[in-house]
């Protein structure tokens, strides 16, 4: 499924993925700086990482500091917290 067809659940579920397995090669490159394959998975995940954040951004505001609109910088406070039923 694209990102574009995802729901905010499922994009949410997506970036929790993506993201673990960038921390994960992370602490394995800690280790193995010079490992080409790890390097080139990093890359591909971090990327995968970098889009569904800013398609999360676009569609129901940000997740990161690094995904807000500089022009709405603090808009992201107004949204709705978790328990308020927010899904941050």
């Amino acid at each position: 499924m694209m990102m574009s067809q995802m729901n905010r659940d499922q994009l949410l579920h997506w970036i929790d993925m993506v993201s673990f397995a960038v921390v994960d090669i992370t602490e394995y490159l800690d280790s193995h700086p010079r490992d080409e394959k790890a390097i080139q998975y990093f890359n591909q995940y971090a990327d995968l990482r970098r889009t569904a954040l800013k398609a999360y951004s676009e569609k129901y505001g940000p997740l990161t500091i690094d995904t807000a609109n500089p022009d709405e910088f603090w808009a992201w406070a107004e949204q709705p917290w978790p328990w308020e039923g927010g899904n941050c």
